[in-house]
């Protein structure tokens, strides 16, 4: 199975639809006068593709147990066709769209299995997926315009050489992952003035995101928080509470993180954890979904 441990939680619906075709008014009117030898047709091809939904991991080998949170079955009837759809929501990890299309083909084989007794020319025409929402490409926002971003590093033992930064490196390579190009990636000592002195001079060349990583802790030295908070013009405390609670679920320890978001003029400011798997897991949980802000800045009369 895929690892989907990694990514957040949204509202995931998909659609699924199926197609089975009679051969004669008869088996039509005895479905609709439910007197078909069997039962009741429509009610029991309901039913069973509620429990296919439900039952999906357990028939699909790749398919990730999940909480069903909604299903509808509904049927149509067109001519000599019976139309059924299925509709599935979730709010989890991944989407519903196979768990749809199981429930509507064991809702066509039912049909199926409850007509053979008085009509032999059945056919199961097709099975086929209408729509599916939810997940990160529905929150991939299209920009006007390409995003200069920055990232400093803030840490005394990697700016004097005896460590190497990897978590700075992480970082870049999710932006580069969402087409956000870095143009700057400077190390630099934890110094209140030194990182003030920083963002200021990255904020006057127009930079439109700046990520900060590292001392967002709670030892001594780890003073980012400390300096980035005078300079911020709107603090925007979702974005760092986005990171703690996505955390959380992987590390306990993640609660102790003090990091800090939010706009310098038209600049989004983002200081995250200076651990690699801090940063790493930070930018899973805030990308691409933090981008929207430059969505609304291009809608903004103030927006460039």
């Amino acid at each position: 199975m895929i690892d989907i441990t990694g990514k957040i939680k949204t509202h995931r619906q998909a659609i699924a639809q199926a197609i089975v075709k009679v051969s004669s008014r008869q088996t039509i009117d005895a479905i609709l006068n439910k007197t078909v030898p069997k039962g009741d047709v429509l009610e029991c091809s309901r039913v069973a593709g509620l429990f296919a939904v439900k039952r999906t991991s357990d028939m699909i080998p790749d398919c990730h147990p999940l909480p069903v949170e909604y299903t509808k079955i509904t049927h149509q009837i067109d001519d000599l066709s019976i139309v059924a759809e299925v509709e599935v929501h979730t709010i989890y990890r991944t989407g519903v769209e196979v768990e749809a299309m199981h429930g509507a083909s064991v809702v066509a084989l039912t049909i199926y299995d409850m007509l053979k007794p008085i009509d032999k020319n059945i056919e199961i025409q097709n099975i086929k997926l209408i729509s599916k929402k939810g997940g990160k490409s529905e929150f991939s926002d299209k920009l006007k315009k390409d995003l200069k971003s920055s990232v400093i590093v803030c840490s005394d033992s990697i700016s004097a050489g005896q460590k190497h930064d990897k978590a700075g490196k992480a970082i870049i390579a999710k932006l580069e992952k969402y087409n956000v190009n870095n143009e700057q990636y400077i190390i630099i000592p934890d110094n209140i003035e030194k990182i003030q002195e920083t963002i200021k001079n990255l904020c006057d060349k127009k930079t439109d995101l700046l990520i900060i990583t590292g001392g967002t802790g709670l030892s001594k030295t780890d003073v980012t928080p400390e300096a980035v908070k005078p300079l911020l013009d709107r603090e925007i405390p979702g974005i760092a509470e986005a990171a703690r609670n996505y955390g959380q679920n992987m590390m306990p320890y993640s609660m102790l993180s003090r990091s800090i978001a939010g706009l310098i003029g038209e600049t989004l400011v983002i200081a995250l954890p200076g651990s690699t798997r801090g940063a790493k897991e930070s930018m899973d949980a805030l990308f691409p979904y933090v981008l929207h802000i430059f969505k609304l800045n291009e809608k903004s009369p103030h927006g460039n």
